[in-house]
């Protein structure tokens, strides 16, 4: 098994697949890391794919990588019947410098000898990740170097992606939170609220305003862009800390949002908690920072059965986006309304 990472946190992903889930890490590379036997990776935060029974393939030239991919292909093909569109992913890590030259090229000759061989089933092709998490069927190829690549038919989503930016969002923290609809696999809706605590400059807002959402946003700092003066976004220049839905109505808000600077313990024990506890919300998207914190400690906190999120939320997802740094994005739906 082979689980592919942000490239610089594999150190952690191998600590968190070893300390949490009991793996055998048997080698790790930029973005990357190698299991010896494989583990259920659905609840892994650093795992962005995981390659399921890979082979590796080498070689020295861009044909003979390119030969070598086709024929695994086409030999794993024997017995099944292709109908539909099928993922054709192609990855490594950009830290390599000139390997993405080297992915493209190899990727086009296996391409066009897959055209040679099965043209109807190689027009089928999608040179791009599953949208949203779960398994996936296609082929799935990951650069360790240059000559060296692990190569599989199935793979795990889990849903990071890099997303479109905006030119109206007032901040790159908008692209963390429309990744991590995706990761939910739902967002906010015409009509639905959000809170958002610690809203400015305001890109989470802006984000579910944008899709017919009311905000009220919470912070005492200044909205920008598209969230300053936006008719669906009321800004209450008030301590994040401090709010509680009875200061706006007797209401319940539909999506908590909160990405805010501050020690991880601090924004569970003081915002977390009640609000899940409480049913102040029905979703939630929390980031939560570890780079002054051990992150594997945390992530052990945050599995606990006795963690708020275990206690009073379902369909928890923890991850560290595409967009994320040293940080946690926690998405799900509470299951205790007060």
């Amino acid at each position: 098994m082979l689980i592919a990472c942000q490239a610089g946190f594999e150190a952690l992903l191998a600590r968190e697949v070893a300390e949490l889930h009991g793996a055998i890490v048997t080698e790790k590379g930029p973005g990357w890391v190698r299991l010896g036997k494989p583990i259920e990776t659905e609840r892994v935060a650093f795992a962005h794919l995981t390659l399921r029974d890979p082979i590796e393939v080498t070689g020295e030239s861009v044909n003979a990588l390119a030969s070598r991919v086709a024929d695994y292909f086409l030999s794993s093909l024997r017995g099944e019947r292709i109908e539909s569109a099928w993922p054709s992913v192609w990855l490594g890590p950009a830290e390599l410098v000139g390997l993405g030259r080297r992915i493209s090229s190899v990727e086009s000759a296996c391409g066009e000898l897959l055209k040679k061989k099965l043209s109807r089933v190689a027009k089928l092709a999608v040179a791009d990740i599953p949208r949203g998490a779960g398994p996936a069927r296609g082929l799935f190829v990951f650069f360790a170097d240059f000559g060296r690549m692990f190569v599989a038919r199935e793979a795990l989503v889990h849903g990071q992606r890099r997303m479109a930016d905006d030119d109206l969002a007032p901040s790159r923290s908008y692209l963390k939170v429309e990744e991590a609809y995706v990761v939910l696999g739902r967002e906010p809706q015409p009509g639905e609220t959000v809170c958002d605590l610690g809203a400015a400059p305001g890109g989470w807002s802006y984000s579910a305003a944008k899709r017919g959402a009311r905000v009220v946003a919470i912070d005492n700092g200044p909205l920008k862009g598209g969230a300053l003066g936006h008719a669906a976004i009321e800004h209450r220049m008030e301590d994040a800390f401090r709010f509680s839905p009875a200061s706006v109505s007797a209401e319940k808000f539909d999506w908590l949002f909160c990405d805010m600077v501050e020690e991880p313990h601090h924004v569970l024990r003081d915002i977390v908690e009640p609000w899940l506890a409480r049913g102040w919300c029905r979703c939630f998207v929390i980031n939560l920072k570890f780079g002054r914190v051990d992150a594997i400690g945390l992530l052990r906190e945050l599995h606990a059965p006795d963690s708020t999120f275990q206690r009073y939320a379902s369909d928890v997802r923890i991850r560290q986006l595409y967009h994320d740094r040293e940080e946690f994005t926690v998405v799900g739906e509470v299951t205790v309304r007060s």
